[in-house]
């Protein structure tokens, strides 16, 4: 039993502070800040530090235990698990770094790392799953707005990292083992189930627009800085002072319930397709701030609000078997596409593995170029590739906000299904790809925003598809999941495929940095190759769901199924 908070600022506050908690859920992207430290100070050789980076994508992709207990805690839960794993994880790591016990061995430092970066999946579950199902009818924008701020969470780090840590290595793992269990605490009470907000409301598309607006500004923001600290002798006044408005702009969600508590809106309009289902003392139609309580999660979002929807799950199962021999009842059908779904339901489906395929050769190649972007850039004569990777944070960010927003709009206005939208970047990945391949001069740059951008569709993409697809009761799972996708593709194609060519090219030449467009050419071709058939598959799989998101989205609203039969 926990509380479900009411009313409609609630879930705005959640929201605001789930922000930040994406923020922290993106520690994992801070292992190119101190990998250096663990190659020199612990005298790790390449092959070492390169499979610590395989104990960093493990962490953080693989979250099958998150997804198997968020339907039975609280989301505080998971956040507490997360900040132990950060704390034991990092802690272990600290002790290392700053040499405060000597010797310690390599596999505990690989457990510990795959300890401290797997609290990305906690975190990234409990807020998901909890905004998803508290905007149930607002997934997209949801998703996409979250997934954006953990797109930046690597721009955000490398500030704090540069200006208030000094570049010191030991410095940020301490930060990471105390600051972000620390933030957790804080976070960890406004991060719960509320009842949704109301429906159409047009307020809510404005405080939406205003979240997406103040993080496209904190995306320039953030790039401009990195540009300009890279670029230019700062003072550190003029550094602390980037710093704080940097904090100011990550606020800015909390700025939505403040105004919803200071300037109440007089009318609000009701719900068009939701109804929620419960005891008749649970309902508080006022403000909201009284709290009712329930089991977390028991019904999803989309089953509570289905009313009789479903059987009734009171009637135990051996009742059911009696009524079904004595004809008193049928046998409770299996569900259908935009119902709720269990894990072992959505897996005999087809377009649970079309969507996990798609999402596998869109995200496992773009992996491959983000893991080898340094040396993609010194392959072709760039030394300093700061810039360059500030360039992918940036675009990537933009992907994932972007790809929520636009599929939003589309999904409703025209019922055109979000996988339309894999389609489409997954085309611009093979001219992508084909355009690392010819590394012309001036091309990088504008190749790598593309694959940024691209890259970050993906993700904003596939998390309220596999939830519009097989509902949200078990949407923590089958999130999950379809994100094994991610280190699987890291390990194929980058660990083996690239990895392996490069090697070969650096042996050619006689060096152990390789130097020249035949480094990586193989590989971008095929990549591009993999990203044909993804193109194939993706297509295949939106003209398979276009009738579900057309009975979703009929009306231009979404619209739970309301029986059993359609």
């Amino acid at each position: 039993m926990v509380t479900v908070k009411g009313g409609s600022r609630p879930p705005w506050v959640g929201l605001g502070a789930s922000v930040w908690m994406q923020i922290a859920a993106g520690n994992a992207s801070n292992f190119p800040l101190y990998s250096h430290s663990l190659k020199s100070v612990l005298g790790f050789n390449q092959r070492q530090l390169t499979m610590l980076g395989v104990a960093n994508d493990i962490g953080e992709n693989v979250g099958i235990l998150p997804g198997l207990i968020c339907n039975k805690f609280p989301p505080w839960v998971l956040l507490s698990i997360g900040a132990f794993a950060c704390l034991f994880g990092y802690g272990v790591l600290w002790l290392a770094i700053s040499r405060t016990v000597l010797d310690l061995p390599y596999w505990l430092l690989w457990v510990a790392l795959c300890i401290a970066t797997n609290s990305n999946a906690w975190f990234s579950t409990a807020v998901l799953v909890t905004n998803m199902r508290n905007f149930p009818l607002s997934r997209g924008t949801v998703a996409g707005i979250l997934k954006g701020f953990g797109g930046l969470s690597a721009a955000v780090y490398t500030e704090i990292y540069s200006i208030l840590l000094k570049n010191s290595s030991s410095k940020l793992m301490l930060f990471l083992t105390l600051g972000i269990p620390t933030l957790c605490l804080m976070m960890m009470y406004f991060v719960r189930p509320c009842t949704p907000a109301s429906g159409d409301d047009t307020s809510e598309n404005f405080h939406f627009l205003l979240i997406q607006t103040s993080s496209i500004l904190l995306g320039v923001y953030i790039l401009t800085t990195t540009v300009l600290d890279d670029v230019l002798s700062l003072s550190s006044l003029v550094s602390y002072s980037f710093l704080v408005i940097m904090v100011l702009l990550l606020m800015a969600p909390l700025a939505i319930p403040v105004k919803m508590t200071f300037y109440p809106s007089s009318r609000r309009k009701p719900a068009a397709h939701v109804q929620f289902v419960g005891p008749a003392n649970t309902i508080d139609q006022d403000n909201g701030n009284t709290d009712k309580t329930e089991p977390l999660l028991t019904p999803s979002s989309s089953s509570a609000n289905l009313g009789s929807f479903h059987e009734s799950d009171s009637m135990s199962e051996v009742d059911m078997l009696i009524a079904e021999g004595e004809g008193a009842i049928k046998k409770k059908r299996r569900p259908r596409r935009g119902e709720d779904f269990s894990f072992a339901e959505a897996m005999i489906k087809a377009d649970f593995w079309l969507l996990f395929l798609v999402y596998f050769v869109g995200v496992g190649s773009g992996v491959t170029v983000l893991n080898n972007l340094a040396q993609i850039g010194i392959a072709q004569y760039m030394h300093d590739t700061k810039i360059l990777l500030s360039l992918f944070s940036f675009c990537n960010f933009v992907g994932r906000l972007g790809g929520g927003v636009v599929s939003e709009y589309f999904v409703r206005s025209k019922a055109i299904p979000r996988t339309i939208w894999m389609t489409i970047t997954q085309v611009i990945m093979i001219i992508t790809y084909l355009l690392f391949a010819s590394a012309l001069n001036g091309t990088l740059y504008a190749a790598t925003a593309l694959l940024g951008i691209c890259y970050g569709v993906q993700f904003s993409i596939m998390v309220p598809t596999a939830s519009e697809l097989f509902g949200l009761k078990n949407f923590g799972m089958i999130f999950n999941f379809m994100s094994l996708g991610n280190p699987l593709g890291a390990y194929l194609f980058s660990g083996l495929l690239a990895g392996y060519l490069y090697d070969n090219e650096a042996t050619k030449q006689h060096a152990v940095s390789c130097l020249g467009p035949n480094c990586f050419r193989l590989t971008f071709i095929v990549l591009a190759g993999l990203c044909g058939v993804g193109t194939i598959l993706s297509m295949v799989l939106t003209l398979r769901i276009k009738p579900v998101y057309q009975m979703l989205y009929a009306g231009g609203s979404f619209r739970l199924p309301q029986s059993s039969n359609h």
